[in-house]
């Protein structure tokens, strides 16, 4: 079972949207697919459950809450999923006690947790996990749990100086806590092939000889469109470019 998490600790590089478009390739080639939504914007949630995260009876906060208990045997994780409207696509739903949840979890030394809740995990081939834009509790506990880590970048000097401390973030994290994980790529997002910038910051990164993948993500109003319908593009428009671009970024990974 492939366990990837999506992570950048810069807010606005498009991780609830990368998580829930290829999990929701992966669910259409008849994967049975799980998103956790670790974020406690809870968007990706939203965009799965069309905009009702409230048809979530379970959440990821009950989750960790149970693991602050004396319970020897808490509940499978698989009990605090959600069907989403499509086929093969479960979610398990943020939750907004998750920043008050944050103190008690870290002093109780919890961060391991998730990796053995998925480590029991059975009936999934996939486990996309989303995170916040942050190396917190929640980031470090997926970072922990999964076994491919895939980095979204937009191209911008700010978020370039960024991703050298992600990338040692996520070395020491390996090093430390995970020796399965693998850092899969860094995902270049929203790539406007035809500015200069994006091109010498991609062309330059790859000279440096980081992981920058082949595949890119264009930047579309057909995303936003996506957004406000709660329908990833696979089921909103499959013939389009951008979602055309993510088959091929799906392809590539596995």
């Amino acid at each position: 079972m492939i366990r990837r998490v999506v992570f950048n600790q810069k807010g606005g590089v498009g991780k609830t949207t990368i998580v829930c478009n290829l999990a929701a390739i992966a669910a259409s080639r008849g994967l049975r697919t799980l998103v956790i939504d670790l974020d406690t914007q809870g968007n990706a949630t939203q965009y799965l459950l069309g905009g009702k995260p409230g048809k979530a009876d379970r959440t990821v906060g009950d989750f960790f809450e149970s693991t602050l208990g004396f319970s020897l045997q808490p509940p499978p994780f698989v009990t605090y999923a959600t069907n989403t409207p499509f086929d093969n696509l479960d979610i398990v739903a943020s939750d907004t006690r998750l920043e008050d949840l944050q103190v008690k979890l870290e002093s109780k030394q919890k961060v391991q947790k998730l990796r053995q809740a998925l480590d029991k995990l059975r009936g999934y081939d996939a486990v996309f996990i989303d995170t916040p834009p942050a190396l917190n509790f929640y980031s470090r506990s997926a970072l922990i749990a999964a076994n491919r880590c895939l980095i979204p970048f937009d191209c911008d000097e700010f978020a370039r100086q960024a991703l050298y401390t992600l990338l040692d973030n996520v070395q020491e994290i390996r090093a430390d806590h995970n020796e399965e994980l693998e850092i899969e790529g860094i995902v270049v997002n929203q790539f406007q092939n035809r500015a200069k910038l994006p091109a010498r910051v991609v062309a330059e990164l790859r000279e440096e000889g980081q992981p920058v993948l082949e595949q890119t993500l264009s930047s579309s109003v057909r995303m936003k469109e996506s957004h406000e319908r709660h329908l990833p593009m696979i089921h909103l428009d499959p013939g389009h470019r951008l979602t055309l671009e993510y088959v091929t970024l799906f392809d590539a990974l596995d």
